[in-house]
C-alpha cells in the first residue's frame, strides 16, 4: 500500500463524515455530532454524562459541549439522579424524538459499526498504525473531539516556537541551521 492510497482512504473517511454533517445540518438544522448524541440517547433510557461518552465512543467533556447545546435547543433534558443527587441523568425529550423521525443513522454510527466489523487482527494493526500516525502528526494527547463538533478548537501548531522538531530530517534541518 503506497502512501497515495492511504491519504485517499483518509479523505473518503473524513468526506463520509463530512456529507454526513452537512447532511444532518440542512436536513435536521443539528450537527452530525448533535444527531449522532441524539441517537445514542434515543437508543435506551436516561444516561448519566460517562455512559453516552461510552455509548459514542468520545471523552466525556466532548459529549459534555454537545449535549449542553441539545439541552439548550430543548432536545435534551438534563435532571439529577434520584440515587446520587451529585449524577446527572440525560433524555431526549419529545421534540428530540420528533426531530430523529426519519432521519438517517450518522455517520460516526456508521464508522463505528464498520470499525467493529474488522478482525481483532486488523483492528490491532488499526489502532496501532493510526496512533503513531497521529503521534506524528503532533495530535496525540488530550480529548479527541467529536467529528466536526461545532465548538471542538483546532490548535494551530505552526504557532508554536516551542515545540521540538518531530522527525529526525526536522531535527538535522533544524540543526543546519
Amino acid at each position: 500500500m503506497t502512501v497515495t492510497s492511504v491519504l485517499d482512504s483518509i479523505r473518503r473517511i473524513v468526506r463520509v463524515l463530512r456529507v454526513g454533517s452537512r447532511a444532518a445540518e440542512a436536513r435536521l438544522g443539528l450537527s452530525g455530532a448533535q444527531l449522532f448524541v441524539l441517537h445514542a440517547l434515543a437508543g435506551s433510557r436516561a444516561a448519566s454524562l460517562n455512559d453516552l461518552a461510552a455509548r459514542t465512543r468520545t471523552h466525556q467533556s466532548s459529549v459534555s459541549v454537545v449535549v449542553a447545546r441539545l439541552v439548550e435547543l430543548g432536545l435534551v433534558a438534563r435532571r439529577r439522579a434520584p440515587a446520587d443527587a451529585r449524577q446527572w441523568k440525560l433524555s431526549i425529550t419529545p421534540a428530540g424524538r420528533a426531530k430523529l423521525r426519519g432521519s438517517p443513522d450518522p455517520a460516526q454510527a456508521e464508522l463505528i459499526r464498520a470499525t467493529e466489523g474488522l478482525s481483532p487482527a486488523d483492528l490491532a494493526v488499526l489502532a496501532g498504525s493510526l496512533a503513531r500516525l497521529v503521534e506524528g502528526l503532533g495530535a496525540a494527547g488530550g480529548a479527541a473531539h467529536m467529528f466536526f463538533e461545532e465548538s471542538a478548537a483546532v490548535p494551530d501548531r505552526r504557532s508554536s516556537t516551542t515545540r521540538r522538531p518531530r522527525t529526525t530530517a526536522a531535527r538535522k534541518r533544524k540543526a543546519r541551521g
